[in-house]
């Protein structure tokens, strides 16, 4: 297990690396982000994030903020159309949000638009290739679709950065005779 949380703790300082300076947001994230891989139990993990979602929800723009949580607010009661609405333009005042990105993901899933959410998702990940969510959200709609390795592949990731996350274990056990065959 420590041999795993190296990997994961280098894997998250060339990250870093690659991605160049960062602000101090973007900083404590990774900081947040080192130690839910890191984390002993899922109480600490749903803490840890908990707490990496609220810097990501961060987009350093009142306007922006008040537009994810107004998109946010929708989905919550089920009010998706407005949410599209709201999250699609986020999106396209602020390309670079990738947290925007992940909510209108979230939303596109609600309404069943596979194709809009993985999308979506993609651009999360090129914004911020250590989100989870987005991953996880990979994951979901690969499995929907009947594509057992990519889902496999997506959840396994998901492992490396939040490694607590029931669901995700849930799913791979699920998904591990479709994609590694059974043993003899």
């Amino acid at each position: 297990m420590r041999k795993h949380k190296s990997a994961v703790a280098a894997f998250l300082f060339t990250v870093a690396v690659t991605l160049g300076p960062v602000s101090a947001q973007e900083d404590i994230a990774a900081d947040l982000l080192n130690q839910l891989a890191q984390a002993e139990d899922e109480s600490s993990a749903d803490r840890l994030e908990r707490q990496v979602r609220q810097e990501w929800s961060k987009s350093g723009s009142a306007t922006m903020d008040l537009m994810l949580k107004r998109g946010q607010d929708a989905m919550d009661v089920d009010n998706i159309d407005a949410a599209l609405e709201h999250l699609t333009a986020l999106t396209d005042h602020a390309p670079d949000f990738a947290e925007g990105w992940h909510t209108l993901a979230l939303a596109y899933y609600r309404a069943d638009m596979f194709g809009p959410a993985a999308d979506a998702l993609e651009r999360t990940l090129a914004l911020n290739p250590v989100h989870f969510g987005a991953l996880r959200g990979l994951g979901a709609i690969f499995e929907q679709v009947d594509k057992p390795y990519l889902a496999y592949d997506a959840y396994s990731r998901v492992l490396t950065l939040r490694p607590h996350d029931s669901d995700v274990i849930e799913a791979l056990e699920r998904l591990e005779l479709q994609v590694n065959g059974q043993t003899l």
